[in-house]
């Protein structure tokens, strides 16, 4: 890439950011700002956890998604038998009586984790560690994942029958929890008229991996007025129920707040969220437009707030007004 500041360097992110949309939208009927935090979130570093009803595109919308972006795309269903080598690979004995790893499919660039929460912990672990680390260690010998690295892990949220709910600590892993919703009449008739013909539609490549990885390092140099940090620092700290001076809504409809790392995604996402739309610093309004993709993870409700029927959304939406 030819560019001679950081200037030009942010320009290019929304040209290539507007091609991106246009490549994915023949495809992807609707959807538009699921796939701009998805791409928030490749542009950050960070992984994402999607939570629809089945029927709602999510492998469709991965798999083109890193089709545009050029990666190399694997996708694993979490199943009760899974095991940790199901993902990470296993070391097989060769015919020559030695020992070989055979890469199992979380190396490639895009991981979609398909209803993460049906395998048990000790797998859920696997891919885990994996996402924190970028590397796996099988028999003692550590073996670097390939760059960039994303993992976009997809839950159920009607069925809970047979699940293992990932705990708090592994949730925090991710940079941000999206809800998808059912599409409106007028895309859902556009997109029964596009799948029920034979029309075929690729989309073209966009962004090579060393583009992507470019971005990323851009993403970190934006730099970030000191207003904007307090900001997101107080909203997280504003969540933690034991604070001394959290009397109110965090006090009485909270029993854990968010940690340093919602605070580090604030700041990370409203970087990105804000050099999409041209601007070359981020201000408040970028850090709400990220907070609730953020925070909705990382606060946990207690009885009181369940038995009110008081939603994590509501409890969000109160400390951002």
């Amino acid at each position: 890439m030819h560019v001679t500041s950081d200037v030009e360097a942010v320009d290019l992110l929304v040209k290539k950011y507007s091609l991106l949309k246009s490549e994915i939208a023949k495809v992807i009927v609707g959807q538009d700002e699921v796939v701009k935090n998805l791409l928030i979130s490749i542009f950050c570093k960070g992984h994402c956890l999607l939570i629809g009803v089945p029927g709602l595109a999510k492998t469709l919308m991965v798999n083109t998604l890193s089709k545009a972006l050029g990666l190399k795309y694997n996708r694993i269903q979490f199943t009760p038998d899974l095991m940790p080598s199901d993902i990470i690979g296993t070391e097989i004995l060769d015919e020559n009586r030695h020992f070989r790893f055979i890469k199992g499919p979380v190396f490639a660039n895009i991981i979609l984790a398909d209803e993460i929460n049906r395998t048990p912990p000790k797998t859920q672990s696997a891919l885990l560690e994996a996402m924190q680390e970028k590397a796996v260690t099988v028999a003692g010998t550590s073996y670097q994942l390939e760059e960039p690295f994303f993992v976009l892990a997809t839950q159920n949220p009607i069925e809970q029958e047979g699940t293992y709910p990932l705990p708090e600590a592994q949730l925090d892993r991710f940079m941000f929890n999206i809800w998808l919703d059912y599409p409106s009449m007028e895309e859902e008739i556009r997109i029964v008229k596009q799948t029920t013909s034979e029309m075929t539609i690729v989309p073209q490549v966009v962004l090579s991996a060393e583009e992507i990885l470019y971005f990323q390092n851009l993403v970190r140099k934006i730099p970030v007025p000191d207003n904007v940090y307090h900001f997101a620092v107080n909203l997280v700290a504003s969540t933690r129920p034991d604070k001394i001076n959290n009397k109110g809504w965090a006090h009485e409809y909270l029993s854990w707040g968010a940690g340093p790392r919602a605070s580090q995604y604030l700041i990370l996402g409203a970087k990105c969220h804000a050099a999409l739309q041209g601007k070359y610093s981020p201000d408040i309004e970028d850090v709400r437009a990220v907070a609730t993709l953020v925070l909705r993870h990382r606060i946990v409700r207690n009885y009181k707030a369940e038995g009110s029927g008081i939603k994590v959304e509501d409890i969000i939406n109160h400390f951002l007004s």
